[in-house]
């Protein structure tokens, strides 16, 4: 299984497959797994514990655990990297978008997604020469 080095990039492709596709499955809610241990209202639970604009540790140990096949990591062929994406949600559920919480610090995952074609979003990705290896890669940027 692939193991990836920048946690946000994982997310973004996490998004594409669990939340938009729908082949990475089961899908995670954050909301399920907080009532689960008792949280009867997360918005709550997350303000009350002082985590309004931090990853929950339970949503980090979920997705940085996630194993994702090869075969799924080769049906990617566009990322969505947005503040508004499910995954970003479901990590912190209160996030206001206001800071670089879920930006794109390393491009070294790209090797993981041999078809990958369009990217979305790159004002979330804070690497310099991000440009310069997507068209190295023939990928596009919108």
């Amino acid at each position: 299984m692939a193991e990836f080095k920048d946690f946000n990039f994982k997310l973004a492709v996490i998004e594409t497959l669990m939340y938009i596709d729908g082949t990475l499955t089961p899908v995670f809610r954050i909301d399920e797994l907080l009532r689960a241990k008792g949280a009867s209202d997360v918005y709550r639970y997350v303000y009350d514990k002082g985590l309004a604009y931090t990853v929950l540790d339970e949503s980090r140990a979920y997705f940085e655990a996630l194993e994702i096949s090869d075969e799924l990591l080769a049906s990617v062929e566009e990322l969505v990297i947005d503040g508004g994406n499910q995954v970003n949600h479901e990590c912190a559920p209160i996030w206001d978008g206001e800071d670089g919480l879920f930006d794109v610090r390393s491009l070294d995952d790209l090797d993981l997604l041999p078809n990958l074609k369009r990217v979305l979003g790159e004002d979330m990705i804070d690497v310099p020469d991000m440009m310069e290896r997507f068209a190295a890669r023939g990928i596009t940027v919108d």
